[in-house]
């Protein structure tokens, strides 16, 4: 059972940059492949973006990208995103998610929607002035 944990949430103003991170209770993330979820107050839960296995490809969504980057740490632990330029539309609370075994193919394929196994509990981003 992978735990997953998420950290660095909070209040930005828009503009402002934020970095979330997420990290795996007694393994290490770097082969697994792991997804950003963001879910806003009355819509679905939608998939920002995700990093392929052991730094695989990425995917961003559209409304996510040049603004947002994903990346692993050195020592391939944990995995980071990066926003900048933050909107009031990214308004939301993220979650990390990951899976283990899923080819880069599949993962870009389905816009990181089968990065699925493993779920954080989420963390809050606000972006408000």
């Amino acid at each position: 059972q992978v735990q997953l944990v998420e950290s660095g949430g909070g209040l930005v103003q828009p503009g402002g940059s934020l970095i979330v991170s997420c990290a795996a209770s007694g393994r290490p993330l770097q082969y697994y492949n792991v997804a950003w979820f963001r879910q806003a107050p009355g819509k679905e839960r939608e998939a920002v973006s995700c990093i392929g296995s052991s730094d695989g490809p990425t995917y961003y969504s559209d409304s996510v990208k040049g603004r947002f980057t994903i990346y692993r740490d050195h020592a391939a632990t944990m995995v980071h995103l990066r926003m900048n330029n933050l909107e009031p539309g990214d308004t939301g609370v993220y979650f990390c998610a990951a899976q283990y075994g899923l080819g880069h193919v599949d993962v870009l394929s389905s816009r990181c929607r089968k990065v699925d196994a493993y779920w954080g509990q989420g963390i809050q981003v606000t972006v408000s002035s």
